[in-house]
C-alpha cells in the first residue's frame, strides 16, 4: 500500500480516488475548502491553501507520503522539487508539473524547444503590451491568463475595442500570483481533440483512441470517443504527444490537446499532465480502462498491457444556472435514469455558482454506430436535469 497525496479534490480527483481505493492505496485529498468531491471518498483530507509553500511543507510533514498527485494547477509547485529531491514521487514529476502549471512555460517548451506546430503567440503584462501583441497577430486572437482553469479568463477578441475588456477579464481570470496574459493568433481550425497518453516507469507511451470535444469559453462542454480524424494527424499528433512528454518526464496520463485543419494539419494547443475533464467519457465504458485508472496505474509502476476501443461514448456537462452557498438539489433523474445505456454522475460538490460544472451524463453505443447520433442522446438527455 502506498499513501498518496492528493493536491486539488475535484471531480476529476474523486475519480482517481475511487480507482486507488479499488487498488487498496491510502489517499489524503487536499483543498482549499471542506467536502470537496475528492475528499468525500479519501482515507482522510486537509483544507490548505495550496499555493503557501509553509502550508504545503506542513500537510507533507505530518503525512509523510510516499506519492504526490497534483489535480491542479493552482500549487506552489517549485515546492515539489524538493519533496522529489528528498525521495517522495512526483505525479508525472516536478518538472511537468512546474512547466504545465502556466501557459508560458509550456508553450515555450513546446514551440521554440521542441519545434511544434502552435497558434502565433506574444504575452503580456500590461495593457499596452496587449494592445502591441494584437496589432502583430491581427483579428480575431484569442486572450488568456497565462495560470487558469475551465476557461476562466478566456476571451475571442474580434477587435481592437474589446482589448480593454479582455484585459480585464483575463487579469481576474487568473490563479495564483501571476499577472500576466498570452495572445494568441485564431487558428480557423475544423475539429478538436484531446489524446490522452500515457507514460509509464516500465513500458512504451500509450494512447487512448482520440476524443473530440465542444468548448464554450474556453471550457469543456460534450466530449465524444472515438472522434473522426485521419490515420496521418492521428499520426502526426501522436508524435508531437511523446515528444512533449518524453521532455517533461515521468510516469502518469497526461491530456494533451490539438487543433486539427484539414488545410494545415494539426497544431498543438495544450498539456495537462493528469486526467482530462474531457476524458470522463472513458467512464462510459468507451475503453478497455478509463483514464482514472490508467492514471492510477502509471503512477504505481503496475503493466498495462493494451488499450482498446470497446464502444462509442459521449458525454454531456451538467451546469448550475444558480449560485448558492447551500448543498444543491438534482431534478430529473428519473427521467436520465430511465434511458437506454445511459449513467449520470453527480460530482458532490457542497455548492454552486452560475455555469459550475456539476454532474455529467454519459451515453454508450456500440462501436462504429453513429457517433453524431450519440452525441444528440447525450446532450438531449443531460438537458433533463436541473440543479436547484
Amino acid at each position: 500500500m502506498k499513501k498518496i497525496l492528493l493536491l486539488g479534490s475535484g471531480e476529476l480527483g474523486k475519480e482517481f480516488v475511487i480507482s486507488a481505493q479499488r487498488k487498496g492505496q491510502y489517499v489524503i485529498a487536499c483543498d482549499s475548502y471542506k467536502n470537496a468531491p475528492a475528499m468525500q471518498v479519501a482515507d482522510t483530507f486537509e483544507v490548505i491553501n495550496m499555493l503557501s509553500a509553509e502550508e504545503l511543507d506542513a500537510v507533507v510533514k505530518k503525512h509523510q507520503p510516499d506519492i504526490i498527485v497534483p489535480e491542479i494547477e493552482a500549487i506552489r509547485t517549485e515546492r515539489l522539487y524538493d519533496f522529489e529531491a528528498a525521495g517522495i514521487q512526483v505525479v508525472p514529476s516536478a518538472r511537468a508539473a512546474n512547466f504545465t502549471m502556466n501557459r508560458k512555460a509550456i508553450r515555450d517548451l513546446a514551440a521554440k524547444e521542441l519545434g511544434l506546430k502552435t497558434a502565433k503567440y506574444f504575452y503580456a503584462t500590461s495593457f499596452e503590451e496587449l494592445k502591441e501583441a494584437a496589432g502583430k497577430i491581427g483579428f480575431p486572437c484569442v486572450v488568456k491568463p497565462l495560470m487558469s482553469s475551465s476557461g476562466k479568463g478566456q476571451s475571442l477578441v474580434k477587435s481592437a475595442d474589446e482589448l480593454e475588456k479582455a484585459w480585464e477579464y483575463g487579469c481576474s481570470g487568473s490563479r495564483g500570483d501571476i499577472r500576466e496574459l498570452i495572445i494568441e493568433e485564431f487558428i480557423k481550425f475544423d475539429s478538436e481533440i484531446t489524446l490522452l497518453t500515457v507514460t509509464q516507469k516500465n513500458g512504451p507511451t500509450l494512447f487512448c483512441p482520440p476524443i473530440g470535444h465542444v468548448q464554450k469559453g474556453g471550457d469543456y462542454r460534450e466530449s465524444f470517443q472515438p472522434a473522426p480524424i485521419d490515420p496521418l494527424h492521428l499520426k502526426e499528433a501522436q508524435e508531437m504527444s511523446e515528444k512533449v512528454t518524453k521532455a517533461l518526464t515521468g510516469a502518469g496520463l497526461w491530456g494533451v490537446e490539438f487543433f486539427l485543419s484539414h488545410e494545415n494539419g494539426v497544431y498543438f494547443s495544450e498539456l495537462s499532465p493528469r486526467p482530462h475533464d474531457t476524458g470522463m467519457v472513458t467512464l462510459a465504458g468507451t475503453q478497455n480502462l478509463n483514464e482514472f485508472e490508467l492514471h492510477l496505474r502509471a503512477v504505481l509502476g503496475l503493466p498495462i498491457p493494451h488499450i482498446k476501443l470497446e464502444r462509442n461514448g459521449a458525454s454531456a456537462v451538467i451546469l448550475s444556472t444558480i449560485a448558492s452557498d447551500e448543498a444543491p438539489r438534482y431534478k430529473g433523474l428519473e427521467e436520465v435514469t430511465a434511458e437506454e445505456d445511459t449513467y449520470i454522475r453527480i460530482f458532490g460538490k457542497p455548492f454552486t455558482r452560475i455555469n459550475r460544472r456539476m454532474g455529467v451524463v454519459l451515453c454508450y453505443a456500440p462501436a462504429g454506430s453513429d457517433i453524431d447520433a450519440l452525441r444528440d442522446k447525450v446532450k438531449r438527455i443531460a438537458e433533463k436535469v436541473e440543479v436547484y
